[in-house]
């Protein structure tokens, strides 16, 4: 088995592929090495694309457009941004790639300013600077367009599932039928692992103290994206301040879901609907959930521990 690590996007990523027999590189380590070139330059791609942290991507420079007018971008980039507002419109805004402002005001965004709990009227201004109606996408050529100058996006709710699917679509190119790929944590596994097993995923339990599993998946052909409020927060006089953003009310998110885990053929909208339920909260992300018929697994915060929560499409797969 061919197995990669390395770092991407502000985070880690691993590949795992099963051999397959191809005479184009004559030892592992050979091929290992050209494949983790071009894994490597495939998410280099997806960074100068979508990442908020680079100065000269796509998605900033179109930040920085103070025009109104259509603002030519990759294909892959109108991608992306189309299913964020789809996933936008199926979840009433729960989603919603423009809340980057706001992101940024709590201190959880690339701006390096301490996380703090912002006045009022910081909060009042840049609400009304958000909304994901106020975008718009063109395929040919592609483009992206903004109502209002001051329109922000933020894709980083979405992108690293997009760069999982990326990644998987070039092995499948390369003729690989067995592997998983991983980045920060959101997943898509294909076929069966070296032993001839399907691939084992465990669901961490959302305690920041501790990095025990909760739960293991059997993942086949399929993506799974989790979100979640115990890693990236921070407390003040006694409050705990997720860095997930309601943009319905511009605030961190307050009610009891710890975790959602979203199992999907798409890692992008596997990505994008664990952010949108994970707004919505253990009841209304859930009726979503049922909704739109995903296989999704909550961890809900009681006065006497987690209490598991799943859809009846997640229990079939945990009868495999």
């Amino acid at each position: 088995m061919i197995e990669i690590h390395g770092r991407t996007m502000g985070t880690t990523y691993m590949v795992k592929a099963v051999k397959t027999t191809d005479s184009k590189a004559a030892t592992t380590d050979e091929r290992s090495k050209q494949i983790k070139a071009e894994i490597e330059n495939l998410l280099k791609i997806v960074n100068r694309q979508m990442s908020t942290w680079l100065k000269d991507s796509e998605i900033s420079r179109f930040n920085r457009y103070g025009e109104t007018q259509w603002f030519e971008v990759s294909s892959d980039t109108v991608r992306v941004i189309a299913e964020a507002l789809r996933v936008s419109e199926i979840s009433d805004g729960a989603f919603d790639i423009t809340v980057g402002p706001l992101i940024n005001l709590w201190g959880f965004g690339p701006a390096k300013q301490e996380k703090q709990i912002p006045a009022e009227a910081q909060l009042k201004e840049l609400m009304a600077k958000i909304g994901f109606r106020k975008l718009s996408v063109r395929q040919l050529p592609p483009a992206v367009k903004k109502e209002e100058p001051g329109i922000y996006c933020d894709l980083s709710a979405i992108a690293k599932g997009f760069a999982v699917d990326k990644v998987a679509e070039y092995l499948d190119a390369r003729g690989f039928l067995n592997y998983l790929v991983e980045i920060g944590g959101e997943v898509r596994a294909r076929g069966f692992n070296h032993n001839k097993q399907i691939w084992r995923i465990g669901i961490e339990t959302p305690d920041s103290k501790s990095r025990s599993l909760q739960k293991i998946v059997l993942l086949k052909n399929v993506s799974m994206a989790t979100s979640g409020d115990y890693h990236n927060y921070f407390e003040k006089d006694g409050t705990r301040y997720s860095h997930t953003i309601d943009p319905t009310t511009g605030r961190p998110i307050t009610h009891k879901l710890a975790s959602v885990s979203v199992i999907h053929e798409s890692c992008m909208t596997a990505d994008a609907m664990a952010t949108a339920i994970d707004v919505l909260g253990p009841v209304k992300g859930y009726e979503l959930a049922l909704q739109e018929n995903l296989a999704i697994f909550m961890i809900v915060r009681e006065k006497e521990g987690f209490v598991e929560k799943m859809t009846p499409r997640f229990k079939k797969i945990l009868r495999r």
